[in-house]
């Protein structure tokens, strides 16, 4: 027989009445049911509030972060001059763009970031997956992008796999690239400038390999080699050698490794983990509201004992088993050109890095540290809002259907008053349908974590979402509190092409 979830609350809390660890008693000395059930759920499931516990990271004053930061942001980094990192993961963005779908070179305004940002041919997004947030990349130790396809061979907990061999798309799946860097986040940041639709362009170095892009972009920014001469102003030698503590000139100092590992760093300088929840597991019973709790109970509880069996896959203080799972998120966009019932426009996620069919349209499980603030979501963010995700999980069949039902994309911010908006994607219907059937697959065959016959009301499924925006740490809605890992928006940077974002009212970010 299923256990209600009030039932289940009410087992658990006698069982362990007294055994309160991790949460404070309430103002009176007592403590609630909810944090007698929380606290057991915390000592089982190895909780701490805290993914950053013992890990190496940078601060982001530490000069090499700071090289990055200004890394991050020059457009000299994007082929055509029109595009930087930044120009998909702005701080003020939720470490993202705030975007179902990416646009990233040839943007009518080349400076607005976010919501009103359009190409400037068709005004539709040139990127196939969504831009996922750069907050608390250091936490990550298996694996990068969506499909994993910057990947450790041998995993360390604690480490952004600094030590081990990196597998990469220049290396091939299981093979080590030797020239990964010395982590995850260092290897990660050597591909966007390669990608013709985020920052390299199709015209740039077009025709050649990934090398040849990288080391075009560092003799540009040194002044030597194929970039000699492309930048009017050039005051990057000076910032490299103070970085690296260096008096060697541009050919031996301006790299792409040393871009990439300054980069890294940056991007590894972003820990934004001080949420209600953390505060909340360290021992302050007054930092989740009632309706927190109860989604957190829910969230924690597997669902054949009543919950919503979130943890299974989003586990652990960094939520998430770092793993790859289907669970058939309506599928939009332009896809990755994987080929489906005679169209090409398809997407198999981790099935087109391992060439196994098993891992069709399965991706990496995102963690959901502040994932408040980086909608739309999924991994070509087809769904608007938490509660749209969490109703997924509940009959994802018909979740897919009334999606497109109800307009598709077309509902989504970006795409509402786009002209043509409905004709854009064709097989988008379609190619979910492949996805719920994959879904189905796995499900029999015992290959999901995906919960069955999870029977949630109104009332739980706000419950969810409360307990998921509780995991928002406060810093990254709060512009002044990011302002250390945005460049002063009055200077240009050492080459003038510092991007100073905007937004669609043209105020700066």
């Amino acid at each position: 027989m299923k256990i209600k979830p009030n039932n289940a609350r009410w087992a658990v809390a006698v069982a362990t009445l007294g055994l309160m660890t991790g949460c404070s008693d309430s103002g009176d000395g007592s403590q609630s049911e909810n944090d007698i059930v929380l606290a057991q759920l915390i000592e089982a499931q190895s909780l701490t509030g805290d993914p950053s516990t013992g890990r190496d990271l940078p601060e982001i004053t530490d000069e090499v972060a700071q090289l990055g930061m200004k890394l991050f942001y020059s457009k000299s980094l994007g082929g055509g001059f029109d595009s930087a990192c930044v120009t998909c993961h702005h701080p003020v963005l939720g470490g993202g763009d705030n975007l179902s779908l990416p646009v990233g070179v040839d943007a009518e305004e080349v400076d607005l970031l976010g919501p009103g940002r359009i190409h400037d041919v068709d005004g539709a997004p040139n990127v196939p997956r969504n831009a996922p947030t750069v907050f608390n990349l250091g936490m990550w130790d298996s694996s990068l992008f969506h499909d994993s396809r910057v990947q450790t061979l041998s995993s360390v907990e604690g480490t952004n796999g600094a030590g081990a061999d990196i597998s990469t798309p220049d290396s091939g799946l299981n093979t080590a690239d030797a020239n990964a860097g010395a982590n995850l986040s260092e290897a990660q940041a050597r591909f966007p400038v390669t990608s013709a639709e985020e920052m390299r362009t199709e015209a740039f170095e077009n025709g050649n390999g990934n090398t040849a892009v990288r080391d075009h972009l560092a003799g540009r920014l040194g002044n030597y080699g194929t970039g000699t001469g492309e930048l009017a102003t050039n005051d990057w030698l000076t910032e490299f050698q103070t970085a690296f503590g260096s008096t060697a000139d541009a050919e031996t100092l301006i790299t792409y490794d040393n871009i990439a590992t300054a980069l890294a760093e940056y991007e590894r300088s972003m820990v934004f983990v001080d949420s209600p929840w953390s505060n909340y597991v360290a021992g302050d019973s007054d930092a989740l509201t009632d309706q927190q709790k109860e989604g957190a109970i829910l969230f924690f509880t597997a669902s054949d004992e009543g919950g919503a069996g979130c943890s299974s896959c989003h586990s652990g203080d960094f939520f998430t088993d770092e793993g790859h799972h289907t669970v058939a998120f309506p599928l939009i966009g332009n896809g990755k050109g994987d080929t489906n019932n005679d169209n090409s426009n398809d997407d198999f996620g981790r099935g087109r890095v391992t060439g196994e069919e098993d891992d069709r349209y399965r991706f990496r499980t995102p963690s959901l540290l502040n994932i408040e603030v980086t909608a739309p979501y999924g991994h070509v963010g087809s769904y608007q809002t938490l509660e749209d995700v969490v109703r997924h999980y509940t009959n994802p069949r018909q979740q897919v259907t009334d999606y497109f039902d109800n307009g598709g994309w077309c509902q989504l911010d970006q795409f509402e008053d786009m002209a043509g908006c409905a004709a854009l994607y064709p097989d988008a219907e379609t190619n979910s349908v492949l996805a719920l059937d994959k879904l189905d697959t796995d499900r029999s065959a015992g290959e999901s974590e995906f919960p069955t016959n999870l029977d949630l009301t109104d009332e739980q499924v706000a419950q969810l979402v409360a307990f998921l925006e509780a995991l928002t740490d406060p810093c990254v809605e709060d512009r002044s509190c990011l302002a250390p890992w945005i460049p002063d928006t009055s200077d240009t940077g050492p080459d003038g092409n510092q991007l100073n974002a905007v937004d669609e009212d043209n105020e700066l970010l």
